[in-house]
């Protein structure tokens, strides 16, 4: 079994997740059910097969969430730090040709999310960073072509 390496707050993410399908779709879903056989012939009732629908992806969740916080493995970012990026190290980063800056968190793959600045350890330019110190370049491969990176800033929050 794998575990699946994710930081604390995304950990906690998940379990809220799942308290929250388990405590209040779990119950909500069984009430549709119980309204929905009320309504008589179950082969022709739209709303009792919608509500077992509902009720089987909300259980394929809860399913997926317990075996992700089964392997997960916690890492607290607060306790890390060194000169080379690794798990959970936050990259300021300055695109070589536009001279844009980035900012991202390398995280586990279940809590990746570009738009918050999170990305995983696994995506491209996750692999490319990791190992390199504060002043290297790398180049991704990206669906537009290859792009250049200067490491400019390398912290532990």
């Amino acid at each position: 079994m794998e575990k699946i390496p994710m930081t604390a707050a995304g950990y906690a993410a998940l379990e809220a997740e799942l308290r929250h399908r388990q405590a209040v779709e779990r119950p909500r879903i069984i009430q549709q059910i119980t309204e929905a056989r009320g309504h008589g012939d179950l082969a022709e009732n739209a709303e009792y097969h919608a509500a077992k629908e509902t009720q089987s992806l909300n259980e394929g969740r809860v399913a997926e969430l317990e075996d992700k916080i089964s392997r997960a493995e916690v890492i607290d970012v607060s306790k890390l730090k060194g000169d080379t990026v690794t798990f959970g190290a936050t990259v300021t980063l300055v695109d070589e040709d536009t001279d844009e800056k980035k900012v991202w968190q390398i995280v586990g793959e279940t809590e990746a999310d570009a738009k918050a600045g999170r990305i995983s350890i696994t995506s491209p330019l996750g692999k490319a960073l990791i190992g390199k110190k504060k002043g290297a370049s790398v180049e991704v491969l990206t669906p537009k072509g290859a792009k250049g990176y200067k490491i400019v800033k390398l912290e532990w929050r």
